[in-house]
């Protein structure tokens, strides 16, 4: 229902559409954070028109989500899948486009998601004169820095990130940890805002009273789009230490083609090598419905990526009352309560034994586990929430516009 001082919010987010499933290669959190604030700065009363692009001859150009967010699938390039390090050279036309609906549609404050949002956002707002506000998601940086040869990105990435931070009229960033890396690209920190990612505390919620429906062995679970960089070969290696427990592994196509991925042929020889294949379980992809159970009904989460723009997974984790033993990187530096919520261990290979052995230990300790997953909900609800999220971007919105923060209660 419009209220009215609503204010009008275009949301461009160029390969992560909101409508999108989770899993494939280029869909993940960026989608659940479009989606999620979308939703909710609706809910409040704000025309959200979110603009992504069409993958698909058979997607109609507009769409309007139960939620009242009107999603615009713009038409640059062609109409099928294409990986998103080979967009650029479309984001003149998404520019081009956005100019042009926007004179019919003139949005109070444009948010950009991802880099090449950043361009086309800026193309299009740029003869209205409209606020441009920034969220980068990941930065070219820290791929190039941990990925070398390995990184598909443009090799202009970087200086268009810089560029487009230079550009726009505020940047949100994550965590501190992307703060420090915005301010080694030169760019001034009286721009940059820290607003976190959020969870749905009622979505991902602690197991009912009465426990784990399961039995069996004590189980640890690791979530994430099946790349290297997820660390899901280090968690198997971490595994061949802790006897008695099972690793489940959610993330990648769905069950029927997960071994048609490079990737998961990977880590099942590493499972084989390593000589705990019966006790790994690949569940391919989960569905967002399913993810809570899985993770509530868990007894530690993994999260050991090699490195993490925010890492949603702990955040989902510690909503869920389940302890987290998380890689000290990017986001996870800020979420994870080393010693409360969690153990933060080191990123680098070669220490999974001492990993092992610490998990040995909280398993062993019912009494830790339980505190831990009570402080990390507590902590989610006092931070993380999408209502918090959603307070800390309108206050950013209403710094650069006009447009009314209308926080609080959802109208």
């Amino acid at each position: 229902m419009s209220h009215p001082s609503a204010g009008r919010v275009a949301m461009v987010s160029e390969h992560a559409s909101p409508l999108a499933g989770l899993g494939g290669p280029d869909a993940g959190g960026q989608n659940v954070y479009v989606a999620q604030l979308a939703r909710l700065l609706a809910r409040r009363g704000h025309e959200v028109t979110v603009y992504t692009r069409r993958d698909s001859p058979r997607t109609p150009e507009r769409v309007t989500t139960p939620d009242g967010v009107r999603v615009v699938h713009v038409p640059a390039g062609p109409a099928a899948p294409i990986p998103k390090d080979e967009l650029p050279p479309y984001m003149p036309e998404f520019g081009a486009w956005l100019a042009r609906e926007w004179q019919e549609w003139r949005p109070d404050v444009v948010h950009a998601h991802f880099w090449m949002s950043g361009t086309a956002a800026l193309a299009g707002a740029r003869d209205l004169g409209v606020p441009v506000v920034q969220t980068y998601h990941a930065l070219g940086t820290v791929k190039r820095r941990y990925q070398g040869a390995a990184d598909t990105s443009p090799s202009n990435r970087v200086s268009i990130e810089t560029a487009v931070g230079r550009a726009c009229d505020a940047i949100l960033a994550t965590c501190r940890d992307e703060v420090a890396e915005l301010l080694a690209m030169g760019l001034p920190r009286r721009n940059i805002t820290v607003v976190p990612c959020g969870v749905d505390p009622e979505q991902f919620a602690p197991a009912p009273r009465g426990g784990r429906t399961r039995s069996g062995p004590r189980r640890l679970l690791t979530v994430g789009r099946l790349v290297p960089r997820k660390g899901f070969d280090r968690a198997i290696r971490v595994l061949s230490h802790v006897p008695d427990a099972e690793l489940v592994i959610a993330g990648g196509p769905e069950p029927d083609l997960l071994f048609a991925e490079p990737e998961a042929e990977r880590l099942l020889s590493i499972a084989q090598e390593h000589r705990v294949a019966d006790r790994v379980t690949f569940l391919g992809g989960v569905g967002r419905d399913r993810m809570p159970h899985l993770m509530a009904d868990a007894d530690l989460v993994l999260s050991l990526p090699r490195y993490e723009p925010f890492g949603i997974v702990p955040v989902e984790a510690m909503a869920c009352g389940t302890p987290v033993v998380a890689t000290a990187v990017g986001g996870q530096l800020d979420t994870v309560a080393d010693g409360r919520t969690g153990v933060l261990v080191p990123p680098g290979d070669g220490d999974e034994r001492r990993i092992g052995a610490l998990i040995r230990d909280l398993l062993d300790d019912p009494e830790r586990l339980a505190r831990y997953g009570s402080q990390g909900r507590r902590r989610v609800l006092d931070r993380y929430t999408w209502d918090r999220v959603a307070d800390g971007v309108t206050g950013v919105y209403g710094a650069v516009s006009s447009l009314p923060s209308l926080s609080g209660a959802v109208r």
